[in-house]
């Protein structure tokens, strides 16, 4: 009786697209962070040297959008660069399929069996692969890239902006609605609590412990604050 072909494409596949999503999800966890680090050092910073509303809103939107704008860009430009390594990738394996086609089946059977499969097993697989889609099953098995799913700079420049704003706006709205005189214990809980669910999340996004991830945000976040608003009392005295 023949041992079933199994299907290690399909499989790595799901773990790609998972793997995928997470690090998505990761990285517009880290956005938003970025977005509540930089813009409530800004806006603490400016409120130590001025309580006047229009200048901490001004100062506030003027960090969001040039912080959300250099993220997207920033984005945009490595994921464009990574697509553009997938594409060349591809292009190559295409040529090679087409030039040596039993050479490159050769290469599949024994990427086959590495993941233990037995020869046989590995060879008729292989065959069956090559069969269907020799390129797709090169680039899932050979390169791990799924070619139906290339990464989109656009949609990782979108996300950045996004992310970033989201976080951008707790610290700003923070600093400019309460009056006067709670302005800034309120924006300081606001961001270390804000920062200790970003924290929080990304550590169990990435399986690691929150408690540190938590504690290395929060103190981070902090001294950030404390920094920037030092900064802006002493530049605030200075020109008084």
């Amino acid at each position: 009786m023949t041992e079933p072909t199994p299907e290690p494409p399909a499989g790595k596949a799901h773990d790609s697209t998972l793997g995928s999503r997470l690090n998505w999800l990761r990285a517009a966890v880290l956005g938003a962070n970025d977005g509540i680090v930089s813009t409530a050092g800004l806006v603490v910073g400016v409120a130590g040297a001025t309580g006047d509303r229009s200048t901490l809103l001004t100062a506030g939107l003027a960090g969001l959008l040039a912080g959300s704008m250099s993220m997207a860009a920033g984005e945009y430009v490595s994921v464009s660069t990574q697509r553009d390594s997938e594409e060349a990738a591809l292009a190559q394996e295409k040529r090679e399929l087409r030039e040596q086609p039993e050479a490159e089946l050769e290469e599949l059977t024994v990427l086959l069996e590495e993941r233990g499969l037995s020869r046989q097993v590995a060879r008729e697989a292989a065959v069956q692969l090559t069969r269907r889609d020799a390129l797709r099953a090169h680039a899932r098995v050979e390169l791990g890239i799924d070619p139906d799913d290339l990464t989109d700079p656009w949609h990782a420049a979108w996300a950045s902006f996004l992310a970033f704003t989201v976080g951008a706006l707790l610290p700003l709205l923070a600093i400019v609605l309460p009056p006067p005189d709670r302005r800034l214990p309120v924006t300081v809980v606001s961001v270390l609590l804000a920062l200790a669910c970003t924290g929080w999340t990304s550590a169990r996004l990435g399986a690691a412990q929150p408690r540190r991830a938590v504690v290395r945000n929060v103190g981070g976040g902090a001294l950030a604050m404390g920094v920037t608003h030092a900064a802006g009392i002493l530049l605030g005295a200075a020109g008084a």
